[in-house]
């Protein structure tokens, strides 16, 4: 059985199954990269996940094909 994840680690969690990167994540949320993998690795942890990839596999948050939704970079807000 998974642990639920901080509201945090969710938001880590998105970002990354949407692709973004932890530099991208870091100042999306405003924190530091090392922030970033510790958030991460408390994901993977929690989870029983071995890494960012299986955030992003099938079912993992990813947006569907021709969606709009897009993760927001520094240009965009």
């Amino acid at each position: 059985m998974t642990r639920p994840l901080a509201a945090t680690e969710r938001r880590v969690a998105l970002l990354v199954a949407w692709g973004a990167t932890n530099k991208q994540v870091a100042e999306l949320l405003h924190m530091s990269p090392k922030a970033v993998e510790w958030h991460l690795a408390r994901i993977n942890q929690k989870l029983g996940i071995g890494s960012r990839a299986a955030l992003s596999a099938p079912g993992g948050g990813q947006p569907s094909p021709g969606s709009s939704t897009a993760v927001p970079t520094e240009e965009s807000r």
